[in-house]
């Protein structure tokens, strides 16, 4: 190699660097071409990683700067660079096949190449990189949730935010459609839905997805009415032969931003569409959900309960209250259900004012904990005192699913008193379970290994009934009281389902209990169709601990 040749070739290559424009930094092989003639190189490629994490789990974006399409693969210097945003660039450079090896001076002037390139990388083409790995999603062509927040940013610096309408989207049961093709071609499903939203974009209208089946938009109000036909229900279908229409559809959280509302930080934007969202998906009659004046009131009490329930639940503002199960083979009292008050200032809180707010995080989970704690001190003081305690069942938020130690923590606390594993049962609701199948049947056989009962709460209202109790060894199945015929004197489809219903519970070995009992015509259908436990209105409402204790000295029921 001449000193001379690589002098021309390497300022030919500056050269051409400094007249590159940003949109041509794909031709760099072009001006790379004689420098890598004269280096004798075979390769030159780049990986970036977007932070250090990235980089120890592989994770990054190759770009190939120089292929001569023959190199020596066992030849290679390779350079590490670290910006100061903490980007990660490893350079790897081969030589040609079939040449001689290069010299101490030539990996030098390599390692000098690779330095150009890295100051041209992070003016240009890594920039663009960067912005995809760091703002792109991983699965589709569309942005992330952090761009959704810069974007957003971006409008309320330029006063632009009040032309628009922002939209969260979570896809109805999506888990289903998964389980039914395969979550490969669920994600296609997936991918092709999003990309017909995107297709109906104008130039500054945006959708970026959040994570999982969870997308939020930037649309402009006019637009809106037709983002909503979409999301309504849109017929996707694979590229396989003889694959069917896919009809996808979502709930939706919208807030039409005015120019009164003010909005300082883009967190404001997604509070409000997450929480209007949030209750479009509890809410069966309605799939789109406003955020308006009445929202915003909600909202505002929903987090005064998440600033105080930490003081409530150390001051011990939370109450058991026991409802009764009654056996109906001679009206005794079997067992009890623990529900939860909230004793504020004197004044009880429903559950069904703090509940669902405690749900939205993991302060249910400590609740939940809570109320078991407080159960099994009672049943500890029952015991001692000589009353004859019956099984009471606990609720369970799936919100303690991803806790891999849940069977140990509440071992830990039934045990702390003593309980007879015998006298707990805990209680999961079904409609929160679908595609969490794996770790419930792990929770389930722990609890049942250690000798407590485990029940199906609301059995019968979720999507999943039969699959949940043939695949999951359950003990006991609480019929929710939607399945319960109004009239049991006429022979309705209502009343033939609830008959094979528990005819089918007890061919599987469990126990059936209808919740939400109110008369005596119930009873009696329930008794003729061999449901021996009910629970409900008609035998007590939920007690609190005082007169359950009264109840628990006298086990008979007189129905008249």
């Amino acid at each position: 190699m001449k000193t001379d040749d690589y002098i021309i070739a390497l300022e030919k290559f500056i050269d051409g660097l400094d007249n590159m424009s940003d949109t041509m930094s794909e031709n760099v092989s072009v001006i790379l071409s004689d420098l890598c003639d004269v280096l004798r190189i075979g390769r030159i490629s780049a990986v970036f990683y977007a932070n250090p994490i990235s980089e120890n789990a592989g994770i990054g974006k190759m770009v190939v700067f120089y292929d001569f399409g023959r190199y020596d693969e066992s030849v290679c210097i390779s350079c590490r660079k670290i910006s100061t945003n903490e980007n990660t660039i490893v350079y790897s450079v081969w030589r040609r096949e079939d040449v001689q090896e290069w010299s101490e001076v030539e990996s030098k002037r390599i390692l000098r190449l690779i330095e150009l390139l890295y100051v041209f990388n992070g003016r240009t083409h890594f920039s663009k990189i960067a912005e995809k790995l760091i703002y792109g999603d991983n699965d589709f062509d569309i942005h992330n949730f952090r761009y959704y927040l810069r974007y957003i940013s971006q409008l309320i610096m330029n006063e632009h935010i009040a032309e628009f309408t922002a939209v969260f989207l979570n896809l109805k049961k999506f888990s289903v459609i998964n389980q039914q093709i395969g979550r490969a071609n669920g994600t296609v499903v997936m991918g092709k839905f999003v990309q017909h939203i995107k297709d109906c974009m104008e130039p500054d209208e945006l959708i970026c997805r959040v994570g999982g089946d969870n997308f939020t938009m930037l649309v402009k109000h006019e637009n809106i009415d037709k983002f909503l036909d979409i999301i309504a229900g849109t017929s996707v279908t694979l590229d396989t032969p003889g694959s069917e229409r896919i009809v996808i559809s979502a709930t939706a959280g919208v807030y039409v931003i005015k120019e009164n509302d003010n909005i300082k930080l883009p967190t404001e934007v997604m509070d409000r569409i997450t929480f209007a969202s949030q209750l479009a998906r509890s809410d069966k009659k309605v799939d789109v959900m406003y955020y308006n004046q009445e929202l915003m009131e909600l909202n505002t009490k929903n987090n005064l309960i998440s600033a105080i329930f930490p003081s409530a639940i150390e001051n011990s503002e939370f109450l058991v209250y026991y409802q009764p199960k009654v056996s109906l083979g001679g009206y005794k009292l079997v067992g009890a259900e623990a529900l939860c008050r909230w004793n504020r200032d004197g004044k009880l809180i429903s559950p069904a004012d703090f509940i669902p707010v405690l749900e939205q995080g993991m302060d249910i989970c400590r609740l939940d904990f809570y109320m078991l704690d407080k159960v099994c001190s009672h049943i500890r003081k029952w015991l001692d005192s000589g009353k004859k305690a019956v099984r009471v069942s606990v609720n369970i938020s799936r919100r303690h699913l991803s806790d891999l130690d849940l069977s140990r923590h509440i071992l830990n606390i039934i045990d702390r008193y003593q309980v007879p594993h015998e006298l707990i049962e805990i209680e999961l609701t079904e409609t929160t379970y679908g595609h969490e199948f794996k770790n419930l049947k792990r929770v389930i056989t722990e609890f049942q290994k250690n000798g407590l009962t485990v029940s199906v709460d609301d059995f019968g209202i979720g999507y999943s009934s039969l699959n949940l109790i043939k695949d999951i060894p359950w003990n006991v199945l609480k019929l929710d009281k939607s399945l319960l015929p109004d009239d049991s004197t006429k022979d309705t489809p209502q009343k033939v389902l609830f008959k094979y219903v528990i005819a089918m519970a007890q061919a599987m070995g469990l126990e059936c209990i209808a919740e939400g009992v109110e008369t005596r015509e119930q009873v009696e259908l329930l008794r003729d169709n061999a449901c021996n436990v009910a629970q409900g209105y008609f035998f007590d409402k939920p007690l609190p601990l005082e007169e359950f204790e009264a109840r628990l000295e006298n086990y008979s029921y007189s129905i008249g």
